[in-house]
């Protein structure tokens, strides 16, 4: 019988709820200039937003296994946004905004555990796996909106800075879920169209992927050639490398306020 109501797993979780509200009302802060340093504003306005995108990532690898096939993720929960269904809230929001605070950057959180075995066809494989990065690629594109479109005008300096660090976050996230390294959605894209022995071989390696490429990150040539590539993309969509750093500079506010950041506006 068709009650027109939806599942249980299929409702959006009241935390998730609450996150959104955070980053609504933390954001509205920054940008009316609640305080008259907007630091803790913007920390807050950040860490919702980004764990907010953590969630829509992990959804749309399990909105995609639905309509491939794998019809547990709903009993899993993975389809109510609750960031604490995907898997360990350490390794879901702790470990993700610990990345952020340290060295800026968005490295992947929680992970969906798709039933492969009910998923026919290498091309559903890899979009399931892809689906993730591509909505982050999708969340930068809205962040960098008003930049690339040139409508800034009116827009607070502060919430213009928190916006241009917010989109570094989802420029880095993408780019590193990318990477074709065990562990991380770069990989699941390309392992259906591996040999069997080559996935095989690499299986044993994918729980170390996400910590290899962090302490790559920590090797300083790498990580300027990282960052050279973020930037440049990020400027490439119209955001200037100053607003990003002031926006990292407001973010980390128990360090204190940038002169350069406040003169500058």
């Amino acid at each position: 019988m068709i009650t027109g109501t939806t599942p249980a797993g299929h409702r959006v979780s009241p935390i998730f709820l609450g996150i959104v509200a955070v980053t609504s009302v933390s954001g509205w802060a920054v940008w009316a200039g609640f305080a008259e340093q907007p630091g803790f504003a913007v920390f807050l306005f950040v860490t919702a937003a980004w764990i907010a995108s953590l969630c829509l990532h992990e959804y749309a690898h399990a909105r995609t296994a639905l309509h491939s096939g794998d019809i547990t993720v709903g009993a899993k929960g993975y389809l109510t946004l609750n960031p604490f269904a995907y898997t360990h809230a350490l390794l879901s929001i702790v470990l993700p905004v610990l990345f952020v605070i340290m060295g800026g950057i968005g490295l992947p959180g929680g992970a969906v555990f798709i039933e492969r075995g009910r998923i026919r066809g290498r091309w559903r494989h890899s979009l399931i796996s892809a689906a993730g990065p591509l909505t982050n690629v999708l969340f930068a594109v809205v962040c960098t909106a008003p930049f690339w479109l040139d409508a800034l005008d009116g827009v607070p300096p502060a919430f213009r800075n928190a916006l241009a660090f917010l989109a570094l976050l989802q420029v880095t996230a993408a780019i590193l879920n990318f990477l074709p390294v065990p562990g991380l959605d770069g990989y699941g894209v390309i392992e259906p169209w591996l040999s069997h022995s080559a996935r095989r071989a690499v299986e044993p390696f994918a729980p170390f992927g996400l910590i290899a490429v962090f302490a790559l990150l920590w090797v300083p040539e790498l990580n300027r050639a990282f960052f050279d590539a973020v930037y440049a993309i990020l400027r490439g969509l119209g955001v200037h490398g100053f607003w990003t750093d002031c926006g990292l500079d407001a973010y980390r506010f128990w360090q204190g306020a940038n002169p350069v950041c406040e003169v500058a506006g």
